[in-house]
């Protein structure tokens, strides 16, 4: 990413307003024009821990969060101890020089920034928010930018209370004072612009986007990290005729969407890996129904409750395998978070046309990052494709009903595979749908001698529509050149980091090209294989241990990959540890590279010998770790 950007990293305990100050500030920045992509690490407490939130900044849009740390905002000790070690030269520590100290000395050309909060705020100081306020007025300004931005935010936030937008302002305007008349701004200045941003995270984009494309049933129980697109439909369901649903568990949560979608309304549901297990059952009986239904599964780091705060690509298997027995389904990654706008429209098209389960799989990554979006790429109309709905009696204008005096056959074996779906209620359309295997009319087989030939007509029926889904799903297409030293392969969320790091990779004259799965099944065989079939070194990149792409990309193409870049710590890629993993392939033959992160990327080291007032320093950790 040649256009200068700045990463300012903010870390406090649970309870501390570490989101709340990123939020400020993000937005503040987005509001002069400046691109923004936040993510936030914290733990699954509600007071202590500790919560470290980064926040790129940039002209051009970021794709990732970085790694490297230009401004650090320390709300506690621990967050000064942990981080002062990452910042680059040329960067700044800002943290309330009333309470924190800093345990040893910066980095080589970082510049302490300590602001004396209650100094600053008077009458204030029995606030401790305040410090947050101050710091956030004091890194505006030595990040180059006007106050304005700031102050709109502030006032727009606390519109309702103009007492509280009042002493913000005032704080924000001590800090931002300070630091212009005390510090050096940062070395690297942002390049103006007057690019108009929305900010918003994949959560909310792929609720909006399912509003957009006609959802009108949401269900959830609240599970993180899918629980902030229950939060949105709860908040603007209404206005938008949208029946929203919170019930006592994932195994309601699927079987009332599917009932919806039975009676007609596009439904939705999302949830985590442990409550995919649950709708498990259901998404089977999906498939037999021949019913739509969209499922989101945001993953997070498992299994069992695992790590639920945390990242990880660890749920395909689990969505390949989800429910017993062979039946259509469709499985789709979104790449980014405009993506998570784009996709649910995508999904309730395929699910209609097919009337067969969709699972979208997000991650926690994609889900709560905070990214802004061009407002031009929400402004769009999604085309809705219903299939074959039938809505009318027989003689309507649907295309789809029988004609009058015929018998509707619910399950009629077409050419297709793709029966008319009727509506209940509509009149000459009465069927049987029940979980059992059935004959064409809906009458169960299983109830009598099982009747072998339907058995296997009604199987070989259902198998049949995933013959024409791909005509609907776009191919893959490859980043770079065909015949490059490395073809990089992702799915999923990994798309921005993967993008940034082929540019750095192409700049340190590794030959390097790029491919993103987005739709995992059914899978673009023919195109993805006549595209790796060319590389001379594919490397494939996943949040997961055990490599649950590569057997997949295994399994369709026959296609092995000459090596593998793993993480599965819960914390997400940074383009530095692409880079160095594809060197450790290429230098050493390394088949398999682990990337570990322990938290903020530090550990505390206690040398022995005489290293005097270095005992206990952070040190950085190794950033790669490699096996076989």
């Amino acid at each position: 990413m040649n256009e200068p950007d700045v990463v300012v990293g903010i870390g406090g305990a649970a309870g501390d307003g570490v989101a709340s100050a990123g939020n400020t500030l993000a937005l503040s920045v987005a509001r002069q024009g400046q691109a923004v992509y936040a993510y936030n690490s914290y733990q699954s407490v509600i007071r202590g821990g500790h919560s470290w939130l980064r926040i790129r900044v940039s002209a051009k849009k970021p794709l990732n969060q970085g790694d490297q740390v230009d401004a650090l905002i320390a709300l506690n000790q621990d967050t000064l101890d942990r981080h002062l070690q990452e910042l680059i030269g040329g960067g700044v520590a800002l943290y309330n020089s009333a309470k924190l100290k800093p345990t040893y000395g910066p980095p080589v050309g970082v510049q302490l920034c300590p602001l004396p909060v209650p100094n600053l705020t008077p009458a204030y100081k029995d606030l401790p928010v305040m410090q947050n306020t101050v710091a956030v007025g004091a890194v505006i300004s030595l990040m180059g930018l006007e106050f304005r931005g700031l102050e709109s935010v502030l006032e727009s936030t606390f519109a309702k209370k103009p007492q509280v937008v009042k002493v913000n302002v005032e704080a924000a305007r001590a800090g931002y004072d300070y630091a212009a008349a005390h510090f050096t701004p940062l070395s690297r200045p942002l390049r103006q612009t007057s690019q108009e941003w929305a900010l918003a995270t994949g959560n909310e984009l792929l609720a909006m986007g399912a509003a957009f494309a006609g959802c009108k049933f949401y269900c959830a129980y609240p599970m993180s990290p899918a629980t902030h697109i229950l939060e949105w439909f709860a908040g603007h369901g209404k206005e938008l005729g949208v029946c929203v649903r919170q019930v006592e568990d994932e195994i309601s949560v699927i079987n009332m969407t599917i009932g919806a979608s039975h009676m007609g309304a596009r439904g939705m549901c999302a949830t985590s890996g442990g409550g995919l297990a649950l709708m498990t059952e259901a998404i089977g009986l999906s498939g037999m129904l021949e019913t739509p239904v969209v499922v989101v599964n945001v993953q997070r780091a498992g299994p069992s409750t695992g790590v639920p705060t945390k990242t990880e690509q660890g749920d395909l298997n689990q969505a390949f395998g989800a429910s017993q027995g062979d039946f259509p389904r469709i499985i789709i990654a979104p790449l980014s978070m405009p993506d998570c706008f784009s996709t649910p429209a995508l999904a309730f098209n395929v699910a209609d046309r097919y009337q067969c389960p969709v699972i979208i799989l997000s991650d926690l990554l994609m889900s709560e990052g905070n990214e802004t979006v061009d407002p031009a790429l929400l402004d769009v109309e999604f085309p809705i494709d219903r299939g074959e709905l039938i809505t009318q009696a027989p003689g309507g204008s649907d295309g789809n009903e029988v004609a009058a005096g015929e018998p509707y056959l619910r399950y009629k074996d077409t050419e297709s595979g793709i029966s008319p779906r009727a509506v209940p209620g509509v009149p000459g359309h009465i069927y049987v749908a029940a979980s059992d295997e059935h004959d064409e009319d809906g009458v169960l087989i299983s109830d009598v001698f099982t009747d072998t030939v339907r058995r296997k007509k009604m199987a070989d029926k259902r198998s049949r529509k995933m013959a024409t889904v791909l005509e609907h799903l776009p191919a893959p297409k490859l980043e770079g050149p065909v015949d490059a030293e490395v073809t990089l392969v992702g799915w999923g969320s990994t798309w921005g980091v993967l993008t940034e790091s082929v540019e750095r990779l192409n700049r340190e004259g590794i030959s390097t090209s790029h491919l993103q799965v987005k739709f995992l099944v059914p899978f673009h065989v023919t195109e993805v294989s006549a595209i790796l079939g060319k590389s001379r070194g594919v490397i494939i990149v996943e949040n997961n241990q055990s490599g649950q792409f590569a057997r997949h990309l295994r399994a369709e193409t026959g296609i092995v990959a000459k090596g593998h870049i793993r993480k599965y710590d819960g914390e997400p890629f940074e383009p530095k540890h692409i880079v160095a993993g594809v060197k450790e392939i290429l230098k050493k033959g390394t088949e398999v590279v682990e990337v570990l992160s322990t938290e903020a990327g530090w550990q505390t080291e206690h040398p022995t010998g005489t290293s005097g007032d270095w005992a206990g320093r952070l040190v950085p950790t190794a950033s790669v770790s490699t096996h076989r």
